[in-house]
């Protein structure tokens, strides 16, 4: 996502905020951003925002992770409780 040469708007900066993006959305948008940064070619600038934009969509995508594990635990740990037997009551 460089710097458009014509506006001299950068697209990174345009970019929807990374606290309203699903996880798909995010880790979507992070194949990119990596993929931009290993093909290289992208002025200083742009790199360290692209850079910058990749940090924020990995916390964002560990975020909804830790979530789901949180959540998968809670399930887990509801499901093992109500799966006591009778004899184990005792």
């Amino acid at each position: 996502m460089s710097t458009d040469a014509v506006t001299g708007t950068d697209p990174v900066s345009d970019a929807p905020d990374v606290a309203t993006l699903s996880y798909e959305q995010a880790r979507d948008e992070l194949v990119q951003v990596v993929s931009r940064l290993e093909t290289g070619g992208e002025p200083l600038e742009a790199s360290l925002a692209l850079w910058e934009r990749g940090e924020a969509l990995a916390a964002r995508c560990q975020e909804w992770l830790d979530g789901a594990r949180e959540r998968l635990a809670a399930a887990q740990q509801g499901s093992a409780s109500s799966a006591e037997s009778p004899e184990d009551a005792e």
